[in-house]
Parts: C-alpha cells; structure tokens; sequence
C-alpha cells in the first residue's frame, strides 16, 4: 500500500507513506520509487530507524532503535554502520567512535555501566585491538591490545602514585605439539608477569590511523 506524491512517470516521488508486503512501514522521502532522503521506516520486530536514505538503504545520519532496546546514533553508508557513531547497549554499556562495515573499527571509547571502567584506544574488526588504556575505579592499564585482550609489556598505574610495570604473556601448555592443546591456549586470557615498580611516568599512545571509512 502507498499514499503519496507521485512523479510524471507514477513512480513514488516526493514524500509518502507506504506499508511493506512484510507489515513494515515507512514514511518519508522517495525519489524515482525509492527510498531517498529523510525517513522513519518502522521493523514489524519493533525495530525502526530513523535518518538519511539513499536508494532504498540507510545512507547519512540516522538513529537505529533496536528491538533488545539498544541503539546506534550516528553514521551509515550502503545500509552499514561506517563513520563516526555512538552505540548505547541493552546492558548499558556505551560505545563511541569510529565503524567501518558495521564493526568497531579505529579509535573508540567503551564504558562498562556495570563497573564504570573505560576501555579508550584502538579497535580491529569488532574487537579491542592496538594501543588502548584500559582505565579502572583506582588504577589503569597503559599498553597493547590483541583480539580484546591485553598483549606483551605495558603498566598499571596506580592513583598512590606507582606504576607496575610488566608484559602480558601467553600460558605455556603442558603438553607442546599436540593440536587440541595448542587450540585450547588461544581461549585462555594472557597473564600478567610484572617485572619493576617505579614513580608514575608520562604515557603516550603509539596510534596508527585505522582505514579512511570512504576505502
């Protein structure tokens, strides 16, 4: 069903209301029979989003609600979270910053509601991924990220004044060469091996520039 301006030609042009052969409905802008410019296109899941089209996908500035009760604010391209965004998770938690082809992806800031911790640096495919400072209640990790978690030397340092310096190390396995062994270490969080202590000292994030979001 449609209701709205139509062009010379019949198609949907201009500004209309439609309901989809799914029960979904949208109203906005439309241009040659498809969605383009300004919308609210509701989801029969509870889903709806309101922003930018352009030929039928989401494309500029919009807001996602999504049916969990969370929500994306921020950049789209081709129907694809990309750009710069801010992402309010059903937990709580909130994530701001950079996307590329829907994931996390450059520099962004994670808040974790439940415990107030801040995770703030680098992000690869979805995952925490490059130098990052992890930040707590009383102290703080300054170092590397890998696949979302820390990896080789960095240091807490702590609000008495202190710093701890150290690496993240992988787990030996007790039985070397065998498949299952080795396959099982990846799924076991990297521990901590902490080498001096010393007076708290200026640290600055060695940052690489993530992939320009129009490649």
């Amino acid at each position: 069903e449609y209701e709205g301006e139509r062009n010379a030609e019949g198609e949907r042009h201009g500004r209309g209301k439609a309901r989809l052969p799914n029960g979904d409905t949208y109203d906005g802008e439309y241009e040659h029979g498809l969605r383009n410019g300004q919308g609210t296109y509701r989801f029969t899941s509870g889903a709806r989003y309101i922003g930018e089209y352009r030929q039928n996908k989401k494309h500029g500035q919009g807001i996602f609600f999504y049916p969990d009760g969370s929500k994306y604010e921020g950049d789209w391209v081709d129907d694809q979270r990309h750009g710069y965004g801010v992402y309010t998770y059903a937990n709580g938690d909130s994530y701001t910053g950079d996307w590329f082809n829907h994931n996390r992806h450059g520099q962004g800031t994670y808040i974790y509601k439940e415990s107030g911790s801040k995770y703030v640096g680098g992000w690869i495919n979805g995952n925490q991924g490059g130098a990052a400072e992890l930040i707590h209640l009383n102290h703080r990790f300054q170092g590397m990220f890998l696949n979302g978690y820390p990896i080789g030397r960095g240091k807490y340092v702590f609000d008495s004044g202190c710093e701890q310096h150290g690496e993240y190390v992988h787990a030996e396995t007790a039985k070397e060469g065998e498949e299952e062994e080795e396959e099982h270490t990846l799924l076991v969080p990297p521990k901590w091996k902490a080498t001096d202590i010393t007076k708290v000292t200026l640290w600055t994030p060695n940052v690489e520039q993530p992939p320009s979001p129009t490649e």
